[in-house]
């Protein structure tokens, strides 16, 4: 199944039971309306941010900009 960024983001984030706020505090962010807008693809990460996210979450960052790509194909 074809998952953008934001899903794969939205389900890491649920299956660790973090609220945004949660991570973002633990990303170093302060607003986490911008986690939120990645999460609904009005946003894109920057590169920074994609790879904190994947290193906070332990998955390769292939894995979450890959939209043909699972996040278990790692």
């Amino acid at each position: 199944m074809m998952q953008k960024f934001g899903e794969k983001l939205r389900t890491l984030r649920n299956q660790n039971n973090l609220t945004l706020k949660e991570l973002t505090m633990q990303l170093g962010m302060s607003a986490y309306s911008h986690i939120s807008k990645i999460e609904n693809g009005e946003k894109k990460p920057s590169l920074d941010l994609a790879f904190k996210i994947s290193r906070f979450f332990g998955v390769s960052l292939d894995s979450l900009v890959d939209d043909e790509m699972d996040l278990d194909e790692t």
